[in-house]
């Protein structure tokens, strides 16, 4: 059964039910997805312009009071305390110019209070072997650290769920951290920025927030809804010929 009959000349479009249906709800699929990874990229535009913006900022200072993990997200913090290197961890697998070796996990307990905040100090190399971890020195006394806050959640991809080894751990597991030190930890972890001697290096990269892999989805999805378009008006377009007149009335 047509939809419609519209003849131009030699040529008639004439779609029928079912492909235009299948047609249509494909396109509205496609169309709708699209305009998912548009927004996507908006909201990722949005973050890195918060994040620009926070670079340029004058830093937090960071007191005692725990802290909104939203509100401080991506932004540059200060802070004074004294380290607690009987709580340090090393993150394994971390690769700094192709060579091998562990991110330095310190607690930091902020001056004038109880209330603690993970450090990331920065990258250590491995050494010659694995039997011998390294062991960063850890400045004395009370420090003043400058870094930026960013979510400590975030995990890198692991082949199974190993349980730390020691100081060693694969990922930083947060909750797991706040159980196995008992701290009371501001939510967020800072990475150092701050120069500081103990052989340590701080090479951040900047947040990669993705917006050209939104922007290329988005474009292959609509991409994909326009060609369905296409497609269906060439199916239903076609050459009208005198011998279809008695078929077309008989229809």
């Amino acid at each position: 059964m047509h939809l419609l009959k519209l003849r131009v000349g030699p040529w008639q479009f004439a779609p029928t039910v079912l492909p235009t249906l299948a047609a249509l709800f494909f396109f509205v699929l496609t169309l709708s997805l699209g305009n998912w990874q548009s927004g996507r990229a908006d909201t990722k535009r949005e973050l890195q312009a918060r994040y620009e913006a926070a670079v340029r900022e004058a830093p937090i200072h960071l007191g005692s009071d725990l802290l909104d993990h939203d509100s401080v997200l991506n932004r540059k913090l200060e802070v004074e305390g004294v380290f607690d290197d009987a709580h340090t961890i090393l993150i394994d697998n971390r690769v700094l110019n192709g060579v091998a070796g562990y991110h330095v996990l310190t607690p930091l307990r902020i001056q004038g209070g109880e209330v603690y905040i993970l450090v990331n100090r920065g990258w250590v190399a491995t050494g010659r072997t694995r039997d011998r971890v390294p062991a960063p020195p850890i400045p004395p006394g009370v420090v003043r650290l400058e870094g930026m806050a960013v979510d400590p959640q975030t995990r890198y991809f692991e082949l199974s769920d190993t349980p730390p080894q020691g100081r060693v751990w694969q990922n930083l597991d947060f909750d797991r951290y706040v159980k196995a030190t008992r701290l009371p930890l501001q939510p967020v972890l800072l990475l150092q920025t701050s120069e500081q001697a103990d052989g340590l290096q701080r090479s951040w990269p900047r947040p990669d927030t993705g917006v050209e892999s939104h922007v290329s989805y988005a474009f292959q999805w609509y991409s994909l809804a326009a060609t369905l378009v296409v497609l269906w008006l060439i199916i239903n377009i076609r050459r009208f010929r005198e011998g279809d007149a008695s078929s077309s009335s008989s229809e």
